[in-house]
């Protein structure tokens, strides 16, 4: 006798198929599990219980952020694993700007169709980039959706939360005129430009996934989806009251996000022909005829993450953070200056 399909599942939600691949991850996610983590997994709510001894003054630092049309390129390669890992490590990299170190994670699955492959492969990279950083990944929610994505496609969202002691949060208070700037090298666009690099990629210069370019190694879908770097664990190893100031170089780019953490009245003078420029940024301004300056507040331009540091402990800092000096904080009225 032939089952009869359920009346949800006709309607393009399948609950029962749900079910099935929810049970299929907990090794998976129990992987990342600390003694913190308490509860089983599937429940209404995750269950943590920290351990904040040595911390005179813990504080809670929290994030929520997404990947963005990076998604678009996963896929066109039908590759899910390394955007799940990107939303993790942009997380943590938001809450580390703070000194935090991350407690725990959970994702937002929102799926015109449910698919146990890509479910999987997401829950993968979920997986790996919280065993590495340290953060537990506690639960999370996944919704299928009908009629609200196309056939294929679903969105991400990542919630993080971390802990700092008051004593050593890095706040941009102490930076001051004359510090130095290090730049943290990126790993290609990480999570921010790709509504444009996908427009004068596959639009204009009217390139595929599967295409090569000169001066990239990889194939250009490899290159677009290299993963977000995760930058926590080494800066954790610099001597707390050694950084001044720390910027997340995302949305925005060098223009937009060192200002959120620079005194009123100082500037940060960016000198851009200090450090190399990776090939893929220069393809999209040659080919995409964007402004040098724009393409400082579109994309991150090889610069994932900024220091700031004294003139005295610059050369320390930087070779623990295997980072170069990029500029200089100067008087001024809290702006980024690009010295071209």
């Amino acid at each position: 006798m032939t089952k009869q399909k359920k009346a949800y599942a006709l309607a393009g939600v399948d609950v029962d198929l749900g079910n099935l691949v929810k049970r299929r991850i907990q090794a998976r996610v129990k992987s990342t599990h600390g003694p913190e983590v308490l509860g089983k997994i599937g429940g209404f709510g995750g269950l943590f219980a920290p351990n904040f001894s040595g911390m005179r003054e813990p504080v809670l630092v929290a994030s929520v952020d997404g990947v963005g049309t990076k998604l678009k390129v996963a896929f066109a390669l039908d590759r899910h694993d390394t955007v799940g890992a990107d939303l993790v490590n942009h997380c943590v990299n938001d809450i580390a700007v703070l000194g935090a170190r991350p407690l725990f994670f959970l994702d937002y699955i929102g799926a015109e169709a449910l698919k146990p492959r890509v479910f999987g492969q997401l829950l993968s990279g979920f997986a790996k980039a919280c065993r590495l950083a340290g953060c537990a990944l506690i639960g999370g929610e996944t919704a299928q959706m009908p009629g609200m994505y196309r056939k294929g496609e679903y969105d991400l969202a990542g919630c993080i939360v971390g802990v700092v002691d008051r004593a050593k949060m890095i706040d941009g208070s102490r930076i001051k005129p004359g510090d130095v700037i290090l730049g943290l090298p990126s790993n290609g666009l990480h999570t921010n430009g790709y509504s444009l690099a996908r427009k004068i990629l596959f639009e204009r210069m009217r390139l595929k996934p599967t295409s090569t370019v000169k001066g990239i190694k990889h194939s250009l879908g490899e290159e677009l989806l290299r993963v977000h770097k995760n930058y926590q664990p080494l800066l954790a190893k610099v001597p707390a009251g050694m950084i001044h100031g720390l910027a997340h170089i995302t949305g925005g780019g060098l223009i937009d996000n060192l200002p959120r953490v620079l005194p009123k009245n100082c500037d940060a003078a960016i000198q851009t022909r200090s450090w190399h420029v990776p090939p893929i940024f220069e393809v999209l301004q040659d080919n995409g005829k964007v402004d040098r300056i724009e393409m400082y507040q579109v994309f991150n331009m090889g610069i994932g993450m900024v220091a700031i540091v004294s003139a005295r402990d610059a050369g320390k800092v930087a070779r623990q953070l295997r980072a170069k000096e990029i500029g200089r904080i100067e008087r001024g009225s809290g702006v980024t200056q690009l010295v071209l």
